[in-house]
Order: C-alpha cells, then sequence, then structure tokens
C-alpha cells in the first residue's frame, strides 16, 4: 500500500513538474519573442521589413544597420552615430558607479561599526531618499549643478547620479555589515588599527557579494536612465538613451526600422553583458545580506 502511494506521488511529481516546465517554457518564450524581433529585424535590409515581414527571417542576412547605428546615423543635426554617446556613457556610469559604491559601503561601516547618537534617524533619512520620485528633485538639482558650474557636463550627470543611488548602496552595505562580526573589529581596535585601515585589510576583503550587486544595481539604473540625462546633459555630453531616443524620434528621412533595432540592441548590450558575467554573484549578493539587518 504504501509502494503504490508513493509510486503515485512519484508519477505526480512528473507530471506536475512537466506542467510547470511547459508554463515556464511558454513565458520564456512570450517575454524573449521582443528580442527576436529586435535581432531578426536588425539584420535584413529595409525593405523585407517594410514589406510586411517583420516576424520572418532575413532573406538577406546584412550587418550594415548595425554599422550605420554605430557610425554614420543621424542624430541630432550630426551624422555620428551612437558611438559617441556609447562613450560619453561609459564616462557617465563608471565614476558613478565607483563613487557611490565606495560612499555605500563606508556609510553601512560607520552605521554598523561606529553607531553614535541618532545613527538609526540619520539612516531612516537617507533610506528616505530613495523612495524620492525623480521628478521632484529635477529643479532643485538643476539650481545645483548651476551653482556648482557642473550643468550640462558630464560631471555633473556623476553627481546627480551619485546622489540618488547613495540610499540604496548604503542599504545595502549596512545590512550586509550588521551581521559580520563585530568582535573582529574590537580585536584590530586592540591591534591599534585605524578607522580606514580596519576598513580597507577587513571589511573590504569579505565585501565581495554585496559589491557586486551595489555595482549591477547602479550600474542598470545609471545606463538605463533617460530623464537624468535629458535634463541636465548638454550637447557633447549626452549619453546612449538620450541619443537612442533622438534616432527613433527623428522626423527627416525614411524611417529606419533596421537600424533603430540595432541601435536599440546596442544600447542594451552593456547592460545584458554585466548580468551575463555577474548575474549569478546578484542572487548570491542578494540573499547574504540584502534581507538581513
Amino acid at each position: 500500500m504504501s509502494v503504490a502511494s508513493q509510486d503515485t506521488a512519484i508519477r505526480t511529481g512528473r507530471v506536475m513538474r512537466t506542467l510547470i516546465y511547459l508554463v515556464l517554457l511558454l513565458f520564456a518564450l512570450f517575454y524573449m519573442l521582443p528580442l527576436y524581433v529586435m535581432v531578426i529585424n536588425s539584420v535584413k535590409p529595409l525593405d523585407e521589413i517594410t514589406g510586411g515581414g517583420m516576424m520572418n527571417l532575413p532573406q538577406v542576412f546584412t550587418l550594415e544597420p548595425w554599422a550605420k547605428a554605430w557610425s554614420s546615423a543621424q542624430i541630432g543635426v550630426q551624422p555620428t552615430g551612437l558611438s559617441p554617446y556609447f562613450w560619453n556613457s561609459i564616462k557617465m556610469v563608471v565614476p558613478a558607479v565607483a563613487i557611490s559604491t565606495v560612499l555605500g559601503a563606508l556609510n553601512g561601516y560607520v552605521l554598523t561599526k561606529w553607531r553614535f547618537k541618532y545613527d538609526t534617524i540619520l539612516f531612516g533619512l537617507i533610506l528616505f531618499a530613495c523612495f524620492i520620485p525623480f521628478q521632484i528633485v529635477l529643479i532643485p538639482m538643476a539650481k545645483m549643478l548651476g551653482l556648482m558650474g557642473l550643468a550640462g557636463t558630464t560631471w555633473g550627470l556623476v553627481l546627480v547620479h551619485v546622489v540618488y543611488g547613495i540610499g540604496f548602496t548604503t542599504l545595502y552595505f549596512r545590512n550586509y555589515y550588521a551581521v559580520f562580526p563585530t568582535e573582529l573589529i574590537r580585536a584590530a581596535q586592540i591591534d591599534g588599527a585605524g578607522f580606514f585601515q580596519i576598513f580597507w585589510r577587513i571589511l573590504l576583503p569579505s565585501s565581495g557579494p554585496i559589491a557586486v550587486v551595489s555595482v549591477i544595481w547602479q550600474f542598470t539604473n545609471i545606463w538605463n536612465d533617460f530623464l537624468f540625462g535629458a535634463s541636465f546633459a548638454g550637447a557633447d555630453s549626452q549619453p546612449m538613451t538620450v541619443a537612442l531616443n533622438n534616432l527613433v524620434q527623428a522626423s527627416h528621412g525614411v524611417k529606419e526600422y533596421n537600424v533603430h533595432f540595432a541601435g536599440a540592441i546596442l544600447a542594451a548590450l552593456p547592460t545584458l553583458l554585466v548580468y551575463i558575467v555577474a548575474g549569478r554573484y546578484f542572487v548570491r549578493g542578494l540573499m547574504a545580506g540584502s534581507v538581513k539587518g
């Protein structure tokens, strides 16, 4: 009797598992459909798209749309392609991610291992910044950038993203360091180690998982941001997302959909690469620190 029940349970488990896999497969196909449309239409001539074959595989394979999107597509008044704006995004994202991650780590270190009066209130105020809508800070931020002489510059955008991202990075590192043994910090102090020596030699080497979480989160948010780029960037510092919008919204000439698709994929490639390379560390870091505290 017990053997029959076990066999029934195994068969039921297999059936349920097969159904779950089928449902997951259907969802995966559904969510992959836009990417499929973008990829196949970026490698076919324009006449195949305008002829009604958007869902069909390309009859003539070509990489010309990719080359044009990168180097010669009309964006604004110059046929520069997306390449200058891609490097503008790189120059904005790399320092913004590095600075906000380091400051978040220092904040988390102080808020957990160097406690002081009203530190929880200060942490709450920092967290409050995470929930402020972007639109509310546009005018005050524009005023501050003008006063500091950073309006319309890449470093102005770096400052904006550091200020807006520091609440998230502080939250990540604070929760991660909250479970770090304080006895190690006390022992290092007894041995004569100072504030930055403890941070550099004890905390930082063990912060790999949460640092990856912070970097991926900040990189994705900053790279994909459009509102701050459109509001605060000058003509020479516009990021990739703003240029892609200008490419797609251009009202002159023929709508080159294959170039638009290629440009959209170029804009999305860095974030895809970051997730492919460090995605498993992202989940591990979230489980290690961000849900604790």
